[in-house]
């Protein structure tokens, strides 16, 4: 596995899923981590204690821009600085646009667009030259391969789309923006025996889901110096689902 030691980083969403996986990749690999939960404490906490002095969960609502403030200063101060940054937390309806409510649309707009950049513009007063900026986005992005995802779809092409832009802002500084675009990924609230699961895999070359681990081994690799020439680019790793 690459080196992140002597690096700090701030995971949105870590306390669960994907973002959990990231988390413990990082710590593993030397970074000092603090992640932000919503409504996951417990997880939250148990996540932390099993990572000692490594991590540390703080309680934010990536949808609310004082909040995403504060996880940056908190992660800054706790640690002296910021080097990498996770935007991972995000949110999800399933259900035909007809059939959304307007609480439903605002929340996928709130955390995977707006809480991007709310995070991201904080974090960017702290992150120095050569710093790495991380994205979790949806294969959705480039393939929708079912009804009901319209609006999830489209909040995570805008997040490919931001990609692309930032990397030309922060390139000068050598800071580099990429975007992970996972597929099918097992986590507790997706799991290999959902409604949907069969589906899924006969889509897929590997007929298999991912697991955490894989999406946050490749996070540690876009974190790390041997990733410094990758920037502005939409990476999906979907098991061949959008093959």
């Amino acid at each position: 596995m690459e080196s992140l030691q002597g690096k700090t980083a701030l995971v949105t969403g870590g306390a669960r899923g994907i973002g959990a996986g990231v988390v413990r990749s990082l710590v593993a690999a030397g970074a000092k981590v603090l992640f932000t939960y919503s409504n996951s404490e417990g997880p939250a906490f148990q996540l932390a204690e099993s990572l000692g002095g490594a991590a540390e969960a703080f309680r934010a609502d990536s949808a609310l821009e004082a909040d995403a403030e504060r996880a940056v200063e908190r992660a800054a101060q706790t640690f002296g600085g910021l080097d990498i940054l996770v935007n991972n937390a995000g949110v999800s309806s399933i259900s035909p646009l007809a059939d959304l409510t307007s609480s439903e649309i605002d929340a996928m707009i709130d955390v995977n667009i707006r809480g991007v950049l709310w995070t991201t513009r904080a974090a960017l007063k702290h992150i120095p030259d050569g710093g790495r900026i991380i994205n979790i986005g949806s294969c959705s992005a480039e393939r929708v391969p079912f009804p009901g995802i319209s609006v999830y779809a489209l909040s995570k092409g805008a997040i490919a789309s931001f990609t692309k832009g930032l990397s030309r802002e922060l390139g000068p500084r050598n800071i580099t923006v990429n975007t992970i675009q996972p597929g099918p990924v097992e986590t507790d609230m997706s799991p290999v025996d959902s409604p949907h699961a069969q589906t899924m895999l006969a889509a897929m070359a590997l007929s298999r889901y991912g697991t955490v681990q894989e999406i946050g081994s490749f996070a540690v690799y876009l974190a790390s110096d041997s990733a410094s020439y990758i920037t502005g680019a939409n990476l999906t790793i979907d098991g061949g689902f959008s093959a």
